[in-house]
């Protein structure tokens, strides 16, 4: 047997390996550049353009053609160039709208689930153009005279307090119910934390300071006593002032008296 040597293949010399990567790295730039061009081309085809929005969700205060004319002039893009964050805030830029969640249904169509603001107060405001509570304790702004109940509470307190009134007309309501002098019809929180609140009837009970808790307490202390007072004088009640440590003053119609808290009370 006669072994032959094979002779190394030469390496390639350096500029020749260096051409050869620089035009491996152009031919994969452009093949790159043109998928990416194809892409692009395929998604501005008309077929991709944005033909219809289904509404779903609450949609008592809109109808679904009022919040497609109110949202669809802010949209811009086609179903892959949408930026569903603005389409959000055009949705929820609609008068009533609270919340809105945007996704895209292929090829060309939007599906909104909209939740809407439910109306739990007025919130008062220096202006006088009063705005709208709803039951998260947001403030809002909408026509007042699309709201169907007339009874709703008047609130009014700092920036920013409108949760903490909420929470608080929640407990007192049913407390002050019991008194049969109408529903709260207002509750003001001053600068200075100090709560007060009007009734349907018109009396006026200053509550003072504390914490919720505190505040129910005082109230309720005040309903289980208050009709010893007006049952002795026979005279409906005009105003009460809470704020004091031993007992509450209150004024009956042409009668004003202080009631102290003395242990027998306290029980």
């Amino acid at each position: 047997m006669i072994l032959q040597a094979t002779a190394p293949t030469p390496a390639l010399p350096g500029d020749v390996r260096l051409m050869q990567t620089t035009a491996n790295a152009v031919f994969t730039l452009a093949a790159l550049a043109l998928c990416a061009a194809a892409v692009l081309w395929l998604t501005r085809l008309p077929v991709f353009a944005l033909r219809g929005i289904k509404i779903e969700g609450d949609v008592a205060r809109n109808s679904v053609s009022t919040i497609r004319a109110n949202a669809a002039p802010k949209l811009s893009g086609n179903f892959f160039t949408l930026d569903l964050q603005k389409s959000r805030a055009a949705f929820e830029a609609v008068p009533w709208v609270r919340h809105a969640v945007v996704r895209r249904v292929w090829p060309n169509r939007l599906a909104v689930q909209l939740e809407e603001h439910r109306a739990a107060a007025l919130w008062a405001t220096e202006d006088g153009n009063d705005k709208l509570v709803n039951s998260h304790g947001e403030v809002f702004e909408a026509n007042i005279g699309d709201v169907e109940d007339e009874a709703l509470p008047r609130f009014a307190g700092p920036a920013g307090s409108a949760p903490q009134i909420l929470a608080l007309y929640r407990r007192l309501q049913p407390v002050l119910a019991q008194l049969n002098a109408g529903d709260v019809d207002e509750l003001q929180l001053s600068g200075r934390g100090s709560w007060r609140a009007e009734l349907e009837g018109g009396a006026v009970i200053e509550l003072g300071r504390g914490t919720d808790d505190e505040l129910i307490a005082r109230t309720e202390r005040f309903v289980r006593t208050l009709s010893q007072v007006t049952g002795h004088y026979q005279r409906p009640l005009e105003s009460a002032d809470l704020r004091h440590a031993d007992g509450y003053a209150v004024r009956l119609k042409g009668i004003t008296t202080t009631v102290p808290l003395t242990p027998a009370r306290r029980k």
